[in-house]
């Protein structure tokens, strides 16, 4: 019984790339994507129900909820906002339902398994474009704009997860408005980081009028959990009645409304946006002075540092978590074969004398083996 599952588990293990849950232990956080460490600075004493009751289309319904994408579509600069679950919800419920049969979507060949989820729900064609490529995906473009009449949508990353690298948004946006397809951009590892405010790298390069529709997540560097989708009224309405994520799924309770709603507040009126950036630019310094061979060119909190293959990468990663520091392998699949890497998130509240740390340990595996 249950053969088929037990001969993948064993491939997996076979190719040092089984799957396990770890507990952080008391390792200096190097791993977690809570950039801005709001989910440590925020200190919610309040009363609000810890669950919403049903759906938004039943009784999970209520005004905390309704002022949150009032907020949302304010700060973000759009007309409006609906909040999900949370940004994996939220991408399937966007893109199994937005795109109609008939419709295109070109996407970046290493965006969020989300939306790559949602495209299989889809009734829509989808194709792939060579990661931040704009030639590649000028010239799907052309060969999909051949005769068709339906609409086509874009899709990428503003913010890399797995590279930390940034999508070429300013020639996307202008592209769009050539060729008229709409744009949506997942901003998951961009709001809170980029932008004076943490608005994102799209009002960060003053694209909000440019792009139909972004994705923002809570989990990252808010610090909390949830997610939701910036868009005109119109999609807003149509994912209502036929977005499956948002419409068969209980609401977030007013507790974690509130919880995001301070994190909005906080990330408005701190310094830690900018301490930050400090400590991004300290990293990147500190890992050039020592010659730290494999660092991939990022300017956000993810920082990578290829190690080829399941097996180094993981002995890499051992070696730091020895030493002190949770620091994590990204191993094939999630990652292409010869791409494996430490995927080193910096945070503000990682002191100068962690990261120097850090970096010393990282410089020790120039001479181990590259």
């Amino acid at each position: 019984m249950f053969e088929k599952l037990q001969r993948k588990l064993s491939k997996r293990k076979e190719e040092n790339c089984f799957r396990e849950l770890q507990l952080n232990g008391d390792l200096v956080d190097f791993c977690s994507n809570d950039y801005l460490g709001l989910s440590k600075l925020l200190d919610i004493k309040n009363s609000d129900p810890v669950g919403s009751t049903g759906s938004r289309l039943l009784q999970g319904n209520y005004p905390l909820i309704e002022e949150l994408e009032k907020d949302l579509a304010e700060f973000h600069k759009c007309s409006s906002a609906l909040v999900y679950n949370s940004g994996y919800a939220a991408n399937v419920g966007l893109f199994s339902a937005l795109p109609q049969k008939g419709d295109i979507v070109l996407y970046d060949e290493l965006i969020h398994a989300s939306v790559k989820d949602g495209m299989r729900l889809s009734f829509a064609t989808s194709y792939s474009f060579k990661h931040n490529d704009m030639k590649d995906f000028k010239l799907k473009l052309q060969k999909v704009k051949e005769g068709f009449d339906g609409e086509i949508f874009a899709a990428v990353e503003s913010v890399y997860s797995m590279d930390g690298d940034q999508a070429p948004l300013l020639e996307l946006a202008d592209l769009s408005e050539q060729h008229e397809f709409t744009l949506v951009v997942d901003e998951a590892h961009a709001v809170g980081v980029f932008g004076d405010q943490g608005e994102g790298l799209v009002q960060a390069l003053g694209l909000e009028d440019k792009v139909a529709v972004r994705v923002m997540t809570f989990g990252k560097a808010l610090g909390c959990h949830g997610a939701a989708v910036l868009c005109p009224e119109l999609i807003k309405e149509y994912l209502i009645n036929f977005s499956r994520s948002f419409i068969y799924s209980t609401a977030l309770p007013p507790a974690s409304v509130t919880v995001i709603r301070h994190a909005y507040s906080f990330m408005k009126s701190t310094k830690q946006i900018s301490i930050l950036k400090e400590k991004i630019k300290y990293f990147k310094e500190g890992a050039t002075a020592r010659g730290v061979i494999g660092l991939m060119s990022s300017g956000s909190a993810i920082q990578c540092i290829v190690k080829s293959g399941n097996t180094y990468a993981k002995e890499c990663s051992q070696l730091l978590q020895d030493q002190g520091f949770d620091v994590r392998p990204i191993l094939s699949p999630t990652v292409l074969v010869g791409k494996e890497r430490l995927r080193i998130c910096i945070h503000a509240f990682n002191s100068e004398l962690e990261i120097d740390q850090l970096l010393d340990n990282l410089s020790r595996f120039n001479v181990i083996k590259n």
